[in-house]
């Protein structure tokens, strides 16, 4: 993980994440040095990516969640090409490793909903050894503290966060920062 990115995470235990335009207001003026984008289009993806850049903050596109995009690799070159993200957010470990190839910086998602994906995690990671791991939903510290246990990348928990306890409780479970839609977390 490069230096900006870790120092920037470092700065920001609590990750702005962002669904609409409005979040995107709110979020610029939030501490976070990061910024999920989690919405968009082919056609706006890029104005968006803007306006968090130019805030001074770094730029997370989740890819499957823009709109005209596909899950194939192809749709990392136009994120790389067009918006100048920082990195992307995906639940697809083929497009982190062609992340990885353009020198976007990477978070794969993964919901932890039972055992089964609990025990296919190591995998996941091992095949596309993202920089960073995301896990939703967040509000289950126990597991969030396996999970960092057993992985040597970072994570990021997220998903139906909703108070300063919440974050604490994922912060000391091993979480490296929370991330959250909700802007009355974004300025804890």
């Amino acid at each position: 993980m490069k230096k900006e990115f870790r120092e920037a995470l470092e700065d920001s235990p609590i990750i702005a994440a962002i669904k609409d335009d409005a979040g995107l207001s709110k979020c610029l003026s939030s501490e976070s040095k990061i910024i999920f984008i989690l919405y968009g289009d082919i056609c706006n993806i890029t104005e968006i990516v803007e306006k968090v850049k130019a805030s001074g903050k770094l730029a997370m596109v989740h890819i499957d969640l823009i709109n005209g995009l596909s899950s194939k690799e192809i749709s990392v070159d136009f994120i790389k090409k067009y918006t100048h993200a920082d990195g992307i957010i995906t639940t697809k470990p083929a497009l982190i490793k062609r992340a990885k190839e353009l020198s976007l910086y990477t978070i794969l998602r993964l919901f932890v909903i039972d055992s089964m994906a609990y025990e296919n995690i190591d995998k996941q990671l091992k095949n596309a050894k993202p920089d960073l791991i995301e896990i939703l939903p967040a509000l289950m510290p126990k597991v969030v503290s396996k999970i960092c246990k057993l992985s040597t990348t970072p994570v990021i928990a997220g998903g139906l966060v909703a108070d300063k306890e919440d974050v604490m409780s994922l912060l000391t479970a091993g979480a490296v920062s929370v991330s959250s839609t909700n802007p009355a977390i974004w300025f804890l």
